[in-house]
């Protein structure tokens, strides 16, 4: 997943242009938390009403409210106040003076069954049905000098994504410090509570004597609040309505307009051969051919799908609140293929296969992809996942500097999952690919490729986005997610890939404070390319015109790139089962490990799941050791890792096992057993034991 450190240091930092959308009044600061502007974040204090869109809401955010780069230029992407709510994944962040979690009794991430406890201290509860949401609470462990002067601050997050569309409330009551004194509330939320707004929060008083009385029905009482408010979730249109209106008129210009039936109708995507190189015995004993070349697809970005470019709207009809993105001609979008040497007398299943952050389609080379084919009778295919290949390092470097063009990525993310589509289409079309010589066998003459179905398998950032091009694809309904998670502003500051983005991200916004706010609110435009918009939709509640799909996804423990808790909550989030035992004694800090994830059985195995794969714990030969210096301990021949620390750091001892899983014979039987169209996720791990990647032995 690493992107290369000197590839960063070498581009420079670039300037775009703003994206004009609805004008609104200029919105102030919310006196409730006067540490930052933009605090309590989420907060429908941040939206106006909005006829015609689905919660009745939109954003309304301004300038003024955002942290400022070096240069002085606010990090405000006007791109945000065209969604009707906040991301289903957004983390509650406010400050409190001097809070002491532990002592206040808040639920942590060991121990998430906690939130449900009749005297939680932090709450947040659906406004509709009265409802708790599962939520764990932190102190951002990494507050830096310049926030700290302020206090650590406090990060609620979700187990499970908050529901589109709804509304939640936050409640923060019977606050602690470190000598267990309660903490008082702050004066402009005391005048609410008691009844007595003050003149900058006067205006409040009737939408907060709801909020008040909702969570009264919650038993919570008013008197124990140290504060409150609420926020809305985007709905499902506003999430999707873009990638849904792209994949939907591309595929009607094939000639298919019924998507949800599974069926392979209409013409092949148009598209061009440019390389055929056949490999010998002595080149490679697994792979026969590779294959490249360029697809056609519809282009929906200015400056021809280049990086940077952004989307350009149609006017929305009257009383409708819409975002269709206007084509702006095609693109040729590459792609690679590689043909194993059985499928030369055995036609192959076709894959697609999701590369590695800010990466390219070239990965399917590396060596455990070319096992899976080889071992598995399989054809990989690729093209670039744009908005985040190796082509959009100037464009990423640009706004780690300049936050306020972040939708020009979260743009071309949506064009990049098209551009997936329509590959996979081809692979399976019969007047595809699979008419083609290139992808004929020379001793036998048929094609290399089975189009009876088309599969999904990724890794890294392939399965980040993965959940995405899932939950919009027609053509594949089985896809494995491998060292995937979800939300982006969750598992960066907890990955060692953050090193490398804060090289340009820190020096811009120097304050800790301001660069967590920044992530969280860009994650409201990266939903629209990443599984955690769409997260509803991969394996229950398919799209409008989508089939249902199922997913594997494996987990590396400790994984020092993802983090395993942003794997964790997406499993809650698309309703995964779990293979246990998931762990081996004293491999997990969690109380409840895989809590509120349910077993996998004989009778759920031909869903959707979860396995976790453990390199174990770390040891020079067969000796059990302490993790050392990750140079001394490489040098010394060291395997293994300890378990991901608690809190949002990176985990950085020992090896990383990121690629442990892939690099696994038993993890790729597993993912070819689930890879069919009856498939399902066999247990090929020992049955008293957690499963174990290489370095293991069974």
């Amino acid at each position: 997943m690493l992107m290369n450190r000197s590839v960063v240091i070498a581009f420079a930092i670039g300037a775009m242009s703003l994206i004009p959308v609805a004008s609104a009044t200029a919105a102030a600061c919310d006196p409730l938390d006067t540490r930052a502007c933009m605090l309590p974040f989420p907060s429908n204090f941040n939206t106006v009403a909005q006829k015609g869109s689905d919660t009745g809401l939109r954003l309304n955010f301004s300038a003024s409210q955002f942290p400022k780069n070096e240069k002085g230029k606010p990090g405000f992407p006007p791109e945000l106040n065209r969604n009707d709510g906040f991301s289903p994944g957004s983390a509650l962040l406010t400050y409190v003076p001097g809070i002491d979690l532990a002592a206040t009794g808040a639920a942590p991430i060991t121990d998430i069954a906690q939130y449900s406890k009749a005297n939680a201290p932090i709450v947040v509860i659906d406004a509709k049905t009265g409802q708790r949401q599962p939520i764990w609470a932190e102190l951002d462990t990494n507050a830096d000098a310049i926030s700290e002067a302020k206090g650590q601050l406090l990060m609620i997050h979700p187990a499970k994504n908050f529901l589109e569309g709804h509304t939640y409330i936050v409640a923060l009551r019977d606050l602690k410090n470190s000598k267990k004194k309660t903490i008082p509330a702050g004066a402009a939320f005391a005048s609410l509570r008691n009844g007595k707004p003050v003149s900058s929060v006067k205006g409040r008083r009737a939408s907060y004597e709801k909020i008040f009385k909702t969570l009264a029905k919650a038993k919570i009482r008013r008197s124990s609040l140290y504060l409150a408010w609420d926020f809305t979730i985007a709905s499902e249109r506003n999430l999707s309505e873009r990638a849904l209106s792209m994949r939907n008129r591309s595929f009607a210009a094939l000639g298919d307009t019924n998507l949800a039936d599974g069926k392979v109708v209409g013409k092949a995507p148009a598209y061009k051969i440019d390389k055929v190189e056949d490999y010998s015995t002595a080149q490679s004993t697994r792979i026969a051919r590779q294959i490249t070349g360029h697809v056609t697809v519809p282009c929906y970005l200015t400056k021809a799908c280049a990086p940077g470019g952004k989307m350009g709207y149609a006017k929305s009809k009257k009383g409708k609140f819409d975002s269709i993105p206007n084509q702006q001609g095609t693109m040729e979008a590459f792609f690679i293929c590689r043909i194993p040497r059985t499928a030369m007398t055995t036609p192959a299943r076709p894959s697609l296969y999701g590369h590695g952050l800010l990466g390219s389609p070239g990965e399917i080379g590396a060596g455990n992809v070319d096992d899976m084919a080889s071992e598995h009778n399989m054809i990989f295919c690729a093209t670039p996942e744009i908005g985040m290949a190796d082509e959009d390092v100037p464009n990423a470097i640009a706004l780690l500097g300049d936050m306020s063009q972040f939708s020009s990525m979260a743009d071309r993310l949506q064009q990049g999952l098209l551009n997936e589509l329509i590959l996979g289409r081809l692979m399976i079309n019969p007047s595809g690919f699979a008419a083609a010589e290139a992808f004929k066998s020379a001793s036998t003459s048929q094609s290399a490729i089975d189009t009876s179905a088309l599969y999904y398998d990724s890794n890294s950032q392939g399965a980040i986005l993965g959940g995405a091009l899932t939950a919009l694809s027609p053509d594949f309904t089985r896809a494995v997610l491998g060292v995937g998670g979800m939300n982006y502003s969750l598992l960066l500051p907890r990955s060692v890939d953050f090193d490398t983005y804060e090289l340009i991200f820190k020096p811009a916004y120097k304050s800790r404070l301001d660069r967590m706010l920044l992530l969280s609110a860009i994650q409201n435009l990266w939903d629209r390319g990443e599984t955690n918009g769409y997260g509803q939709h991969v394996t229950n509640k398919p799209l409008p015109g989508t089939p249902k799909h199922n997913v594997l996804l494996h987990v590396a423990l400790g994984d020092h790139q993802v983090a395993q808790v942003s794997a964790e909550n997406e499993a809650r989030t698309l309703g995964l089962v779990g293979r246990r035992p998931a762990y081996d004694a004293g491999r997990s800090f969690d109380k409840t490990p895989l809590w509120n994830i349910p077993s996998l059985s004989s009778a759920n195995a031909g869903g959707s799941g979860l396995v976790i794969w453990d390199s174990g714990p770390c040891r020079i030969g067969t000796v059990f050791a302490t993790c050392l210096d990750n140079d001394a301990f490489e040098k010394l021949g060291g395997v293994g890792n300890p378990v991901a620390p608690i809190g949002d750091l990176a985990p950085r001892l020992g090896r990383d096992p990121h690629s442990r899983p892939r690099s696994t014979p038993q993890a790729r039987q597993q993912k070819s057993d689930f890879l069919k169209p009856s498939g399902r996720i066999t247990d090929v791990c020992p049955a008293a034991s957690a499963c174990h990647s290489v370095g293991w032995d069974y």
